[in-house]
């Protein structure tokens, strides 16, 4: 009998040790199905991320006979290039400060007036993610519809009051503006909701315990702890103000005062063939403005992430 077993032993050893040598082909195939899953994904990016800007990149640097130039930013820096570069700017500071603040008071609100899981919370968060997404042509259009020269607001406020309302108001940058909180305010509701959920009771009971005010509550505990996540919210939604296109095409349509509009004007020019490389320069601008911000905003998570 114990030659027996013995004779066993390399055949059980032998058995045990079959799953280890498959272990190895396993992890390879799940690495294989994990790359196939992601490769849609990387060729998305690729075709409409990657190879458009490469493109921009190229083309900013590249004169009509296909040499290398540097005379295509000549015209970046005209009084009307510089104009509406900063008129860009001031339109994409403007709203995205009024949409951080406006949706951070009203995330604070949301937290503390409804609860987690209720149906009014779920409800303003489906209406804040279609309102942050609802831009473009159909948003200036309800606008003009609703605030135009005879929208059914301006023929309603008139009738009221007899105030009518300025019809060149949606075309000037206040009407602009106005228009792009729109769809700010929403976005930042859906983006700085998590920072103020993750604000506890507690804290706030623990600084009353100690001796301290509201103020010093604000100043010293919460405030701390949300202002990278302000500053990164109010970061994108500059980008997002910054890059937005279809609604001031609607709005302007025969001025160039955005960045937008006029690689818009650049792209249609017929008579100088020219202005297609300056819309690649307009556009290249347009990048690294945004990758400034990019860069900015992903330093300032980086520097909440230590107080995770």
């Amino acid at each position: 009998m114990t030659a027996t077993l013995t004779q066993a032993a390399p055949a059980v050893r032998k058995t045990a040790g079959a799953p280890a040598s498959s272990s190895p082909l396993a992890a390879h195939r799940k690495e294989l199905g994990t790359f196939a899953v992601t490769v849609p994904f990387f060729a998305y990016t690729a075709c409409f991320l990657l190879a458009p800007t490469v493109i921009v990149i190229v083309g900013a640097f590249t004169s009509s006979s296909g040499g290398f130039t540097l005379a295509n930013f000549s015209k970046l820096f005209e009084p009307n290039s510089l104009a509406s570069i900063g008129t860009s700017i001031l339109v994409s500071l403007i709203s995205a400060v009024i949409g951080a603040v406006v949706g951070a008071l009203a995330s604070y609100a949301l937290v503390i007036g409804a609860k987690p899981n209720g149906l009014l919370r779920r409800i303003i968060a489906a209406i804040c993610s279609v309102l942050a997404q609802f831009g473009g042509v159909m948003l200036a259009f309800a606008f003009i519809a609703t605030i135009g020269i005879n929208g059914v607001g301006t023929v309603l406020i008139k009738q009221l009051t007899g105030y009518t309302v300025n019809p060149n108001w949606l075309s000037s940058l206040s009407g602009l503006v106005t228009v792009y909180c729109y769809f700010q305010i929403p976005l930042m509701i859906i983006i700085f909701l998590p920072a103020v959920d993750s604000i506890r009771r507690e804290w706030r009971e623990a600084t009353e315990s100690l001796g301290g005010d509201t103020w010093q509550y604000w100043t010293r505990v919460a405030g701390p702890i949300l202002a990278p996540r302000f500053i990164s919210s109010l970061l994108l939604l500059f980008a997002n103000a910054f890059s937005a296109y279809a609604t001031a095409a609607a709005l302007f349509s025969q001025r160039s005062i955005l960045v937008p509009l006029m690689i818009q004007g650049a792209m249609r020019n017929e008579m100088d063939p020219n202005q297609q490389g300056f819309a690649q320069v307009l556009a290249f601008a347009m990048i690294v403005v945004v990758a400034i911000v990019m860069i900015l905003s992903h330093a300032v998570e980086k520097r909440a992430g230590r107080w995770q």
